[in-house]
């Protein structure tokens, strides 16, 4: 039995479908040619503009995007297995077992088949990553909205504050792809290849379970809306979707003689726990009352903007499996404790936020083209230099 689009939306709602010329294969392959090309043109001059800057923080430009912060452990990892931490700045124990293995697995097969180091492989794969998602961020923009919007979906998550992590030898770009192209497979009714992405996307990264709460939503909305006549690929697509997250999960757990709760545990020893927000609000309240660094206040405006935008999203009653990732992630981000001036990083997956954004963008640009590329050039400088600051002068966890 196939399904459709518009059994995963709001009952009352129907499907956004792009007009019979979006399905076209060959217009559609040229949208998303454009698409990634403007992705990597904007990601490629944001590395330009740190390459003018890098020379005050003394250190090669492709040294900072490959081995910075968190990439420096994943490529531990890959280089040597888990089971030897690195030293850290902050006091306590700090366990590699913290990181999922996807990415470090694939940067140690690029390195065995490529004469590469781990930093460059780490690049070459986020990089490829990153690309995959651009063409995935924009199937889904155009299977809902059209081509225009596909691409000024793309066009905005690449020019995000933080998009220079897109760029990096970071997690990011593949749970991003991964997610993007689970999400259209949901959109188009394909269960098996949603279910497959979803547990991958678990495998990349600890908030990846945001994709597979997506997929398991909207296959539990379709059973409801079939009263339970659904195909058996629905059923085999949803028992994937969580099998990623839950398998590492409970290997760390058995690792660390605590089935269930070791993983948790980890975590908590990097300060990272699910406290329903009070350590964030601690710590905006320490920030409003005493002031900080251009990182922490920015963090806050970021994170306050995806929440607006998650309203947005709800407003417009965007499908099913859009609203539940990006509440998900955003609930990780806002529940979380931690780094906070990493959540605005950990928001980059949930570009269903900027869909309200890119459809108000197709109209400016249709109505007054000048006015589009001034806000988009404005995007751009902002990112540009906002992402050099992170990386060379900021000294904040990204």
């Amino acid at each position: 039995m196939t399904t459709h689009a518009s059994t995963v939306l709001a009952p009352t709602v129907a499907t956004p479908q792009p007009a019979p010329q979006e399905r076209t294969g060959p217009s559609l392959l040229r949208a998303s040619g454009v698409a990634v090309g403007l992705f990597l043109g904007a990601r490629l001059a944001g590395v330009a503009v740190l390459a003018l800057v890098v020379p005050a923080g003394g250190r090669h430009p492709l040294a900072l995007l490959g081995r910075s912060w968190d990439s420096v452990w994943y490529l531990a990892i890959a280089a040597h297995g888990y089971g030897h931490d690195l030293p850290s700045r902050v006091p306590g124990e700090h366990s590699d077992l913290a990181f999922f293995p996807l990415y470090p697995a694939l940067v140690r097969t690029v390195t065995a088949l490529v004469p590469l180091g781990g930093g460059a492989a780490g690049l070459l794969v986020s990089w490829t990553a990153a690309v995959v998602a651009a063409a995935g961020i924009h199937a889904v923009g155009a299977r809902l909205h059209g081509r225009a919007t596909g691409v000024a979906l793309v066009v905005l998550w690449g020019l995000l504050p933080h998009s220079v992590v897109l760029s990096m030898a970071y997690t990011e770009p593949l749970l991003t792809a991964f997610a993007a192209w689970s999400l259209y497979a949901v959109l188009a009714g394909s269960w098996l290849w949603a279910g497959a992405l979803a547990a991958l996307a678990g495998l990349s990264r600890p908030n990846g379970f945001a994709v597979a709460a997506a997929v398991l939503a909207a296959a539990g909305a379709e059973v409801w809306r079939r009263r339970g006549r659904v195909s058996h690929r629905l059923w085999t697509g949803a028992a994937l979707a969580p099998l990623g997250w839950t398998a590492y999960v409970l290997w760390v757990g058995r690792r660390k003689g605590n089935l269930l709760d070791g993983y948790f545990e980890v975590q908590r020893q990097w300060g990272s726990r699910f406290d329903l927000g009070r350590g964030s609000w601690q710590f905006v309240r320490g920030l409003l009352l005493n002031g900080h660094r251009m990182v922490f206040p920015m963090a806050l405006v970021i994170v306050a903007a995806g929440v607006l935008l998650y309203v947005l999203l709800l407003l417009e009653r965007a499908p099913l499996p859009l609203v539940v990732h990006s509440g998900v992630l955003l609930l990780i981000a806002l529940g979380g404790s931690g780094y906070f001036e990493s959540k605005p990083r950990f928001l980059l997956p949930a570009f269903p936020l900027l869909l309200p954004l890119a459809g108000a963008l197709v109209r400016t640009a249709r109505a007054r083209p000048w006015h589009a590329t001034v806000i988009v050039a404005a995007l751009a400088g902002l990112s540009y230099v906002y992402g050099a600051y992170l990386l060379v002068f900021a000294r904040a966890p990204l």
